[in-house]
């Protein structure tokens, strides 16, 4: 028997009690007592919609259990253990149904005390059946009939002549109005025509179709009693529906008998569910359990399970169902009840043995790596109440001494009262670190370095307790359990030093920066006209180096001028050189700058699929760059000679490419001007594009061997300005393959 009604038949066996009960109700947390704050708080935490009522039911707690702990009214399965059942002589182990026996004491005291069954899935024996205008809307219930025929179907249903209706409104539509009028919270309703009828709208009880029955409804089964004949509790339900079996004429228009469309079936069917607990103040599961408020003053007796674990049980099945049509955030409703005078602390379940636990008054705290679970009793199978995070401290009120694994109970700093694992706990020292002072010889540190923290602790007695080290950005620094950082990223980063017994802490920031290893520029030397510019291009490394600023000078001013941002503007004949340093590591290097006569614009005309700027030239088509190919694209009265990168003179059939140097040369063999080939895709020199370029790019990318100047230009694919990278890796991959040139 998982429930058993009690009824007034059987009030011999139960004790009557009739007080005034001045029972009120006073929404917040803040209206509960200081034990059943934090729970409620941690609720509130993870369901922000959740509304908590104070039930004040001005009972004394000692007074309700005895009259609770009368033989016969609160039963527990026979194959319990003894300390779940009563043990007096004449009473131990009289079944008082098939199976069951009166239960003891504390299984009284456990069960009803609601501090216990504050966590997510417990918590629901205490919601409110009654209908909440605020909370109850169409889309929750159309999300609990979700998976049945109900959901989002237009209501049709049969007449007695067998002709077929269709409304307007859907299902969702009449059992919100059913819980309006029958004051019984729509989902309760929803959820019940689910579990009776549910999913198919094909069920006997709502057909309208069952022979002698056609044209009735009975969405709740209501007197759908048992029968030895064929469909005999559908039929006995479905005669209800008909005439109230007997029932007078007052009641059957209470109950808006007969139900002979589904309108009146789902609110008369409400109606009657309201009437016989919920509308008396009974509208909980617990309170139809524990008959501790009433609208008449009377008590402990219109109980309407035996079950003492009835609600408990209950709650776990309304959890699921909430669960399942993806309700617990929505806006729900808690009445929670409070006696006076009740234990400081929870009622522990008879399920756990006092044997098990010696009393304990120890400071521990959570030695786990991240989050230790609190859980309402001593193993995984118990619900989580909360979480704690690692280090965090709490007192051992009861040591535990089981068989096997061993769990602790445990008081939170916030109150909570639950159960953890016992190896996840170290014990608090007596003497506890009060102060550390956390040093580094160095604050700024080079990346790739490392260097061990000065860590003092004080008091003395407390020099070798346990420190735990983090770091607030590992991409920046790292940290050891001793204490010694690696410098792995360029920034900032905050070193904590923690006691792992309490909160005490010091910090201290580090910054990591990368130096400067090398320099190279776009050009080693360099011819232009007078009045020309040309931009210097520094590239710092490594890549990541942190201070990347160079400062520009020049040898001979009235030559070549150089300003700040490393634009070099040709002023007259001659040579000099423009010297570039960093500002980190004072790293120098040089251009040799030639500035020669301005030449007319006339003297030399590029063909008009090539680009000249800042003395290179780009444009080329990489199928055509023999020397007698790119002088064909020059008409000038100049001689022309091209070398390449190695400052080779290239004859007419050879391959000029990227970092060769056109020449203009006049007739007293003075060069005129000089400019440079880049070809995209081209980043070895050789003047085609191919799988040599596309490793000699990858070595790049990988920085094994790093591209300069024009050949850094070339790996520059995508023409962004920026370091060769595995796009334009990419592009030369398509290139070779013929499925999209090079755009030079």
């Amino acid at each position: 028997m998982k429930y058993k009604k009690i009824i007034l038949l059987l009030i011999l066996l139960i004790s009557f009690a009739t007080v005034s009960n001045a029972a009120q109700r006073k929404e917040g947390i803040d209206s509960f007592p200081d034990s059943y704050k934090p729970y409620l708080l941690e609720l509130q935490k993870k369901y922000p919609n959740w509304k908590f009522i104070a039930l004040y039911t001005d009972l004394d707690w000692n007074y309700v259990i005895d009259n609770e702990n009368q033989f016969g009214k609160n039963l527990v399965p026979k194959s319990y253990s003894d300390a779940w059942k009563n043990t007096k002589p004449g009473e131990y182990n009289v079944e008082v149904d098939a199976g069951w026996v009166d239960a003891s004491r504390r299984a009284v005291e456990y069960t009803m005390d609601p501090r216990n069954f504050l966590n997510q899935v417990r918590v629901f024996q205490f919601e409110s059946l009654s209908y909440d205008e605020s909370t109850n809307n169409i889309n929750a219930i159309e999300k609990i009939l979700y998976g049945t025929e109900f959901y989002n179907k237009i209501v049709q249903y049969y007449d007695s002549n067998g002709s077929q209706i269709t409304m307007t409104s859907k299902y969702s539509n009449l059992i919100l109005d059913a819980g309006r009028t029958s004051k019984v919270s729509s989902y309760h309703l929803a959820s019940r025509i689910k579990q009776e009828v549910g999913p198919f709208l094909s069920h006997s009880s709502i057909s309208g179709i069952v022979p002698g029955f056609e044209g009735l409804y009975n969405f709740y089964n209501i007197g759908a009693t048992s029968s030895s004949e064929p469909m005999g509790a559908i039929k006995n339900g479905l005669q209800y529906a008909k005439d109230g079996k007997g029932a007078s004429q007052a009641t059957k228009d209470k109950y808006l008998i007969p139900w002979n469309n589904k309108q009146r079936a789902i609110t008369g069917g409400g109606i009657f569910i309201g009437s016989s607990y919920i509308n008396l103040g009974q509208d909980t599961v617990y309170l139809q359990k524990f008959h501790v408020t009433s609208n008449d003053g009377s008590l402990f007796w219109h109980q309407y399970m035996t079950n003492v674990l009835a609600p408990y049980s209950e709650s776990k099945l309304i959890y699921n169902g909430y669960v399942n049509s993806d309700l617990l955030k929505d806006n729900l409703s808690f009445i929670i009840p409070i006696y006076n005078n009740m234990p400081e602390i929870p009622v522990q379940s008879p399920a756990i043995s006092d044997s098990d636990f010696v009393a304990d008054n120890t400071k521990v705290y959570a030695d786990v790596s991240t989050t230790l679970n609190v859980r309402s009793g001593p193993g995984t199978s118990y619900e989580s109440i909360t979480t704690v995070d690692r280090n965090a401290v709490m007192t051992r009120i009861a040591k535990g001494v089981q068989k096997g694994e061993l769990w602790d109970r445990v008081q939170l700093e916030n109150g909570i009262i639950g159960y953890v694992f016992q190896s996840y706990l170290k014990e608090v020292p007596e003497v506890q670190i009060e102060k550390i002072n956390l040093s580094a010889s160095n604050t700024t540190m080079k990346k790739g370095d490392s260097q061990k923290l000065n860590v003092e602790i004080y008091p003395e007695d407390a020099k070798n307790h346990e420190i735990e080290f983090t770091s607030s950005n590992t991409k920046v620094l790292t940290v050891d359990n001793s204490g010694t950082v690696l410098a792995v990223g360029n920034g900032t980063a905050k070193i904590t030093a923690k006691a792992k017994e309490n909160s005490v802490s010091s910090s201290l920031e580090i910054q990591v920066y990368t130096p400067v290893t090398d320099l190279e520029l776009n050009v080693e030397q360099l011819t232009m006209q007078e009045g020309d510019s040309f931009i210097i291009i520094p590239s710092i490394y490594p890549i990541d180096a942190s201070n990347k600023n160079v400062k520009y000078s020049v040898e001979n001013q009235t030559i070549a001028q150089v300003s700040s941002d490393g634009k070099i503007t040709g002023k007259s004949q001659g040579t000099t050189t423009v010297t570039v340093t960093t500002e980190d590591g004072n790293i120098t290097k040089t251009i040799t700058i030639n500035v020669v006569q301005r030449i007319g614009e006339d003297e030399i005309n590029w063909d008009s699929s090539l680009k000249v700027e800042n003395s290179m030239v780009t444009g080329w088509d990489a199928t055509k760059m023999t020397v007698e190919q790119i002088k064909n694209k020059i008409q000038t009265a100049y001689t022309i000679e091209i070398y390449n990168s190695k400052n080779e003179l290239l004859t007419d059939t050879q391959n000029a490419g990227t970092g060769s140097t056109i020449r203009f040369i006049d007739e007293n063999n003075v060069i005129k001007m000089e400019y440079h080939i880049v070809l995209y895709g081209d980043v070895n020199g050789d003047g085609k594009i191919n799988s040599t370029d596309l490793l000699v790019l990858q070595r790049h990318i990988l920085e094994i061997d790093m591209l300069k100047g024009y050949f850094k230009t070339a790996g520059n694919i995508n023409k962004n300005g920026k370091n060769p990278s595995s796009l334009d890796s990419l592009l030369i991959q398509r290139h070779i393959l013929g499925l999209k040139l090079i755009e030079q």
